[in-house]
């Protein structure tokens, strides 16, 4: 059985459905998997596994009645720890909140069980989701399967290592700041970022919040492509409310990859890229040039300072507000005692955390501004491709973020500088999805992002699955 460990999970569900494997033996497969790996890996941190082999049971029992749960049935996944899941605490890594059992099934949780998954746990994140590593006061840290030395990323980490050490066979992560595409790149599996909104987030927040959070979205993590549309088709769709009036129906890929009409950003002084990164990208882009498609690595939809500056503007509001009382206030306290003639960007993105609603709407005129400056640029282009992150997975660093840096191309940069790669998307509310797309000398892996149109999901996810047929696929680390 050990093809299962690394098995989409379409590939599972058709393979419980054809009745060559049990739900029951095949979530009990997987928890053996756990039981061994997770110890050095700590990426499942919630079990819940009682439950879920009750429920395999039911699912066995269903379709030995004739019964078809759905497109999941029977196949077991874990989600992200900041979901919530009935009976399990949700704290995003918050010492304070660890008291915090959900009361009821976020709305994505209730969809894919409906489609007829089985949730066994939940995997690891950073404090307040906020880091490109993933460790807590309340959980430890967990390791990245190619390397324990390093990180899986953040701030859905937990997610990324799971599966990639084929201890889950499909996972739900949520981004903001390239939290799902993050550790997809350091852990080499398939990550998506959907338009924002698209998938509703209810229940992806800490206790009692109902309000979307601006930027931020939830979205799947896999080891194949077709499982992000997969697990973009059972989460997306208008809420209770929306449904009164609205339908989904999203725009797949028309065109032949040769058709193709793409966009190539490479690098950028903003954040520099290395250039093991940069040659992935570049491996990308030959393979869609191969087919007949056509690549410009020139063309640029938005300035990348202002692009980034108002992201960033936002970003430190939606994190910020975020925030447990008393640490907003030292940050409030930290922000007036700036010197008032310092106009500089830095100046800007500080006190953005603590912005008076008419600064912020100004910051979301000019995210507008942007967006319809991407509109325009998507009516030539189709996709454009990017790195997500500089480098590939990082060693270990839990020094404060102002003592971190990154080593690219042999110097230092700073550590959040790579912001600025995940904020291309996540600032303009664009869909971004991340294959493996290779490795680096050192043998890490490293994935690529397809950024595309709002509500263009489909479109960058069919791509990455005609790039997957050409290689561009999962790779399991060596030694699980």
């Amino acid at each position: 059985m050990t093809e299962l460990a690394f098995a989409s999970a379409t590939e599972l569900a058709g393979r419980i459905k054809r009745k060559e494997v049990g739900c029951v033996e095949l979530l009990t497969y997987y928890l053996d998997r756990v039981d061994r790996f997770n110890p050095d890996l700590n990426a499942i941190i919630v079990d819940i596994r009682d439950e879920a082999l009750a429920r395999a049971g039911e699912a066995d029992q269903a379709l030995a009645a004739g019964q078809d749960w759905g497109p999941l049935h029977g196949v077991p996944m874990t989600v992200k720890e900041s979901y919530d899941v009935t009976g399990t605490p949700t704290t995003w890594g918050v010492p304070e909140l660890a008291d915090s059992i959900a009361g009821k099934d976020a709305l994505s949780i209730t969809r894919l069980k409906g489609a007829g998954a089985v949730i066994f746990g939940k995997t690891n994140v950073p404090y307040m989701l906020s880091d490109f590593q993933s460790y807590n006061d309340i959980y430890g840290t967990t390791n990245n399967p190619w390397d324990l030395e390093r990180a899986p990323g953040g701030s859905s980490g937990g997610s990324a290592a799971s599966l990639a050490a084929g201890m889950t066979g499909l996972e739900m992560g949520s981004d903001i700041g390239g939290s799902i595409r993050n550790p997809a790149h350091f852990c080499g599996v398939f990550g998506h970022k959907p338009t924002w909104l698209l998938l509703p987030p209810r229940g992806h927040a800490t206790r009692g919040v109902l309000s979307p959070s601006d930027i931020s979205v939830i979205g799947p993590l896999a080891r194949s492509a077709t499982d992000l549309a997969l697990g973009v088709g059972i989460c997306a769709g208008p809420d209770e409310i929306a449904s009164r009036g609205l339908r989904l129906e999203l725009p797949k890929l028309a065109k032949s990859p040769g058709e193709l009409k793409v966009a190539v950003w490479r690098d950028d002084d903003m954040a520099c890229v290395d250039e093991s990164v940069a040659a992935r990208v570049d491996a990308v882009a030959g393979a869609l040039a191969d087919t007949g498609a056509e690549v410009d690595f020139d063309a640029r939809p938005v300035d990348s300072e202002h692009s980034h500056t108002v992201y960033q503007c936002l970003l430190q509001s939606t994190m910020s507000a975020r925030l447990p009382e008393e640490r907003y206030e030292a940050v409030r306290q930290r922000v007036e005692a700036m010197d008032p003639g310092d106009t500089s960007r830095g100046a800007a993105v500080q006190r953005s955390q603590v912005a008076r609603f008419r600064e912020w709407t100004a910051n979301n005129e000019q995210r507008t501004q942007l967006r319809w400056q991407w509109h325009d640029f998507f009516e030539r282009f189709d996709v454009l491709v990017a790195p997500i992150m500089s480098t590939s997975a990082i060693p270990h660093d839990h020094r404060p973020f102002a003592d971190r840096t990154l080593t690219v191309n042999g110097k230092e940069e700073p550590y959040f500088n790579q912001v600025f790669w995940a904020g291309l998307a996540s600032g303009a509310y664009l869909p971004a999805t991340v294959i493996p797309a290779g490795q680096d000398d050192h043998g890490l892996p490293i994935g690529v992002q397809i950024i595309g149109p709002e509500y263009g999901d489909l479109v960058t996810i069919g791509i990455a699955e005609f790039l997957e047929q050409r290689g561009f696929a999962f790779q399991p680390p060596p030694g699980y």
